[in-house]
């Protein structure tokens, strides 16, 4: 199965800034009971919240049958519109233009998204709402792989 598209949503840099409060927090605690104690705490709770924001990050990829989202995925042949929004248009998409029953995943320190047309009938997500650095590469790999599986030249 050849991959077209795939993209780690990273945590935005701030994010380990942020999570750097543990450093004071747990050296505030420790220090009190020994300096070495306070220091390898602090440590290695960082390293734990880095690691974990750098393992939380979901994958989302376009293959030749199907687009994955984290665990999940959806079916190319199920796939329908699939659009690009970036800006006001994409704070649109996961606001005020939201469907209650859209199948998300999102990450605030993510602008753009795609939006994927789900025409399952059986499913109760009218689609699926992705957080994207790429969304005009996300659509033209889809679009590419539909494309190909139709038996059109691509």
């Amino acid at each position: 199965m050849t991959t077209h598209y795939r993209e780690r949503l990273w945590p935005a840099p701030w994010l380990f800034v942020a999570t750097a409060l543990v450093i004071p927090a747990s050296l505030l605690v420790f220090l009190p009971i020994s300096m070495l104690a306070g220091i390898v705490v602090a440590i290695v709770l960082y390293a734990g919240c880095v690691i974990l924001l750098i393992l939380g990050g979901p994958v989302i990829e376009v293959t030749d049958t199907e687009f994955r989202a984290g665990r999940a995925s959806l079916p190319l042949s199920i796939a329908g519109t699939v659009e690009g929004f970036e800006g006001d248009e994409a704070r649109a998409e996961r606001g005020v233009r939201l469907d209650a029953r859209t199948w998300l995943l999102i990450r605030g320190w993510i602008s753009p998204l795609v939006k994927i047309q789900n025409l399952d009938e059986r499913d109760s997500a009218p689609y699926w709402v992705v957080s994207t650095r790429h969304p005009d590469a996300v659509v033209a790999a889809i679009s590419a792989a539909k494309q190909r599986a139709s038996g059109g030249i691509g």
